[in-house]
């Protein structure tokens, strides 16, 4: 069975914040702040950080 990406990140986001109950806005700045991550300078370091 393949589940694709992005529905894995909806229920794991969606159980951490029921279950952590992390604030909203930080959830909002690490949002974001991938978001910005990813499309920077930075891309290729943290890809290869990944990997």
């Amino acid at each position: 069975m393949q589940v694709p990406l992005w529905l894995a990140l909806i229920a794991v986001g969606y159980l951490g914040v029921k279950l952590i109950r992390p604030p909203w806005w930080l959830i909002a700045v690490l949002l974001l702040g991938g978001y910005l991550l990813a499309d920077s300078v930075l891309a290729p370091v943290i890809d290869t950080a990944v990997k």
